[in-house]
């Protein structure tokens, strides 16, 4: 079985990335052949700074290693060193509507953001940028939060009009979602996912945060009316507090709930800001003795990217000859 991910360089990675995607990465390199990509290009289609950029790309591949992304078990490689992404992008264009996405939610969403800021067309075309990143790998499963799911499907979509189109080529490829844990909730506005986007920043944990500063955000989460500790629609800052203990411990939400029944409130956040700080304290710990080699980090990923052009390539050269588009097969060295 192959798994591809892609996670994106842009903003600090916080307790939700981790839960739903990278600690999905360390569990795959155990089932099956593992690629795993920086996606340097999608970064590209809001404003950013380049300087930024190349930071924050250090930054992520430094705590994917911390995490246990191991290169020698997996393919790690930052997106832009393995230029076939971008052709079969604009290859995949021409079986994916306009109107698929126009539907996309993070687009709506990013663009309203935006406001009197440029739109770009690659914000528009990043689900298919995507479903190239998946599909040139002939991917059979892809971990992501739950945030991803309509970009997969899209992605199936696209493959499996391609195949009817051109003839079989394209692995059809399933979402792998975390049955707990997909969509860790915002501490303080906890109707809303936790992002480094929000406005509050005291509702987002992130992964290199410092004990102290975890300590008292999850202390002030908010909670809801009442005194239960249950999960319910009309319990969302409780209910997001035991998802979030109920990942780190591998249990069953309402195996958690039953651990805390006629408990208080405060002592649930406690136990929770303490099991949250334990929980990301060696990432932390090990990103701090790899993040300062950065020559290290490049020569990971340039080996990562070796390893990937090849596999990109054969799917590649498979397109272009149902496509009927470049040299004929027979004629190449």
């Amino acid at each position: 079985m192959r798994i591809f991910s892609g996670i994106q360089p842009t903003g600090r990675k916080h307790l939700g990335n981790y839960i739903g995607a990278i600690r999905q990465y360390v569990e795959g390199q155990t089932r099956g052949e593992s690629i795993y990509c920086v996606v340097d290009l999608h970064a590209t289609t809001v404003p950013y700074e380049p300087a930024t950029l190349r930071k924050l790309l250090y930054d992520t591949t430094a705590i994917l290693l911390a995490a246990g992304v191991d290169p020698d078990k997996c393919i790690l490689f930052r997106q832009s060193d393995v230029p076939q992404h971008s052709e079969l992008c604009w290859l995949l264009c021409s079986v994916t509507s306009h109107g698929e996405l126009t539907r996309m939610h993070q687009f709506k969403d990013k663009s309203a953001k935006q406001k009197d800021a440029l739109i770009s067309a690659g914000l528009f075309l990043y689900p298919v940028l995507m479903a190239a990143d998946i599909l040139l790998y002939k991917t059979d499963e892809v971990p992501v939060g739950d945030d991803q799911r309509q970009h997969v499907e899209l992605t199936r979509n696209i493959a499996e009009r391609f195949n009817e189109r051109f003839g079989e080529t394209l692995v059809v490829p399933k979402h792998r979602i975390p049955e707990v844990g997909a969509r860790i909730m915002d501490l303080q506005s906890p109707e809303q996912k936790m992002s480094t986007s929000s406005t509050n920043e005291n509702g987002t944990v992130y992964v290199l945060e410092e004990p102290k500063a975890i300590l008292k955000k999850v202390k002030s989460a908010v909670t809801d009316s009442g005194t239960e500790i249950k999960i319910a629609d009309d319990k969302p800052g409780i209910s997001n507090l035991l998802e979030i203990m109920a990942a780190i411990q591998g249990k069953k939400p309402a195996d958690v709930e039953k651990d805390f029944a006629g408990q208080r409130y405060g002592d649930l956040k406690v136990a929770v800001a303490e099991a949250v700080v334990q929980y990301l304290a060696p990432v932390r710990e090990r990103y701090n003795e790899l993040r300062p080699d950065e020559k290290r980090i490049e020569e990971a990923l340039a080996t990562g990217a070796a390893k990937a052009r090849a596999i990109a390539q054969r799917t590649l050269e498979e397109v272009w000859d149902k496509m009927g588009v470049g040299a004929p097969r027979m004629t190449r060295t």
